[in-house]
């Protein structure tokens, strides 16, 4: 098994849980939310992170406005909705019980170590 294509699964399958986090605190622009991820080596690309935005507001997750730029086009902002924030809430619950169980198992390995 090759240790990287692990270390890049394990990161995917957090992604969306990071990406709601960041739009959790308000509303924020695609490029600002990759660059928080890749700030974090939260390694994403826009080919990832786009179709991943739409999937989310497809399940009625988040929503968008587009704002007028005074640099460029009009820019698209993020937000939850209130089905996003309770989806969120409920990751969050899962997130933690599942850095609790795999804390308990890594204490044990490594007290025999």
């Amino acid at each position: 098994m090759n240790l990287e294509n692990a270390q890049v699964q394990m990161r995917k399958g957090i992604l969306e849980y990071c990406i709601l986090h960041i739009i959790a605190r308000g509303e924020v622009y695609a490029s600002d939310m990759l660059g928080e991820l890749t700030d974090a080596k939260m390694i994403v690309v826009e080919g990832t992170l786009y179709p991943l935005l739409t999937r989310l507001k497809n399940a009625g997750l988040l929503e968008y406005k587009w704002v007028e730029s005074k640099s460029g086009p009009p820019r698209k902002y993020y937000t939850l909705t209130e089905t996003g924030n309770t989806f969120l809430k409920g990751l969050t619950e899962t997130w933690d019980e599942v850095v609790h169980s795999t804390e308990i198992v890594r204490s044990k390995s490594l007290a025999k170590i």
